[in-house]
């Protein structure tokens, strides 16, 4: 079966969230099932730089305003999927982000940049195709970067036989931009209608991956019911529920060779479920590195993550100093809205010794804190799927969540009942609000201060199979029942 997948960021090469771990660890895996699977990306300066034995592959002539691209292949590092590459320099070759400048403003000509993306993939999936000796079979699309692929697919009078899917990542994200974009993109003025790419007076790129695909998938089960809802759908509720016989949820997994706590090279002392003392050393290493004060007992809650109303800091912000009053001390590392980044820098200006907040990204960090800290902060308002949670399962640090989408579907709340069947793994509040959080962590850390009932709960999340292996599964079957 060939696989083109289809995507704006891809871990190692780019990377801005979830989906570039994705696009590093699904395709890997499905190529270990059997599939003969290319990767589609656009030609940024880390991608050409990162990738292996770029070569040149084929030109595309005739695209909208742009005229023409070449196409590399190589190698994504440290696995042998082969990758493709957009070399279109006046698009992609910029400082700054896949999507913004250094600055974080959003590049004004987005929908020509992921709008040639998508014609590329479709025209990959064309019988004259400029790439003669490999056509795909199932064209993988992800989020609105390549949205406008299925619709251009369509409409092509020489398309191959192919069968497209799109994976709903975040469906907040929808790509919409001034309806003089589709005459500019050359897609039909036919598709401009509510039944194709028209939505609320412009263009919506995920609109039409959502409208002409032939399967819509989402990264959690819990995600594909919650987005046919008015609370989660964004506006497509309606759309996806007309859909709802054509998607599926199909929870991500994550790379347990990156995230593993028995080989984790940021960490000072590897550990695993039968060497739980290893995590000590390494909460005693962090406290130590951060300035905080090193102490086995005290409860210390861990943070990774985007500081934005969606992942629930706020909530978490409110009620830090009570948490610390109490005797907690906290860890976070992130960047985001900048009301969350001032008070939470206040929050560590003012407790040296118990907080600690680094602003930006820091991969290691990120793993000493996972591994580090002795629960795991992640509130989210919605989670298409998380990850977050189940590096914390993985790294034996229960995770306190909010019952929506991935964290549902992989945090089990801690009671008699789930301790007794052996499931219990976090906490999850019972709903979504400051009272409800800090109830929730005060629960954990009473859980927290039973050491023989906090290692069952710290085992039985490391004892999870969280790898890519079954999620893979369930995309060759997805990928089976279309052909």
């Amino acid at each position: 079966m060939r696989i083109l997948f289809v995507t704006s960021e891809a871990h190692p090469l780019i990377k801005t969230g979830g989906l570039a771990d994705v696009s590093g660890s699904l395709p890997a895996a499905l190529q270990g099932l059997g599939a003969d699977i290319r990767i589609l990306l656009p030609g940024y300066p880390q991608v050409l730089e990162k990738a292996g034995n770029l070569q040149h592959l084929a030109r595309f002539d005739h695209l909208p305003l742009i005229g023409s691209a070449n196409l590399l292949i190589g190698t994504m590092p440290d696995t042998d999927v082969p990758v493709m590459v957009v070399e279109a320099p006046a698009l992609y070759h910029r400082t700054g982000g896949p999507y913004a400048d250094a600055s974080g403003r959003e590049w004004e000509d987005n929908a020509l940049r992921f709008g040639i993306l998508s014609r590329i993939a479709a025209l990959l999936a064309c019988n004259d195709s400029p790439v003669a000796d490999w056509h795909p079979d199932i064209v993988h699309c992800n989020d609105w970067q390549s949205g406008l692929t299925p619709a251009y697919m369509h409409y092509m009078t020489n398309a191959a036989p192919a069968k497209s899917i799109i994976s709903v990542h975040n469906l907040a994200f929808q790509g919409c931009y001034p309806a003089e974009w589709v005459e500019r993109l050359g897609l039909p003025a036919e598709s401009y209608q509510i039944h194709g790419v028209e939505y609320h007076h412009q263009l919506s790129f995920l609109k039409a991956g959502l409208y002409y695909a032939d399967a819509i998938s989402t990264v959690s089960p819990t995600y594909a019911r919650e987005i046919r809802t008015t609370e989660f759908g964004f506006g497509m509720e309606g759309l996806l529920a007309s859909r709802q016989h054509d998607l599926q949820g199909i929870l991500n997994g994550i790379d347990i060779q990156e995230w593993d706590p028995a080989s984790d090279p940021y960490l000072a002392k590897n550990y695993d479920a039968n060497q739980l003392q290893g995590k000590k050393e390494v909460k005693a290493a962090l406290q130590a590195q951060l300035g905080l004060k090193v102490s086995a007992e005290t409860p210390l809650l861990g943070v990774v993550s985007r500081l934005t109303h969606q992942k629930g800091l706020d909530m978490f912000l409110s009620i830090a100093e009570r948490m610390v009053q109490n005797g907690c001390q906290i860890v976070l590392l992130g960047s985001g809205e900048h009301h969350m980044e001032q008070g939470y820098s206040h929050l560590a200006h003012t407790y040296p010794e118990q907080v600690s907040v680094t602003i930006g990204y820091n991969e290691p960090l990120s793993h000493q804190i996972m591994a580090g800290a002795d629960i795991f902060i992640m509130p989210s308002r919605f989670e298409p799927c998380g990850l977050n949670q189940m590096y914390g399962l993985r790294y034996g640090t229960p995770p306190v969540v909010t019952h929506t989408g991935g964290l549902a579907d992989s945090v089990t709340d801690t009671h008699e009942e789930t301790l007794q069947s052996g499931k219990a793994n976090g906490f999850v509040m019972p709903a979504t609000d400051a009272v409800q959080l800090l109830l929730t962590i005060e629960r954990a850390l009473h859980f927290y201060h039973d050491g023989a009932v906090w290692s069952q709960i710290q085992r039985n999340g490391m004892a999870l199979d969280l790898g890519w292996r079954h999620s893979a599964q369930a995309y060759m079957e997805l990928y089976q029942r279309l052909l």
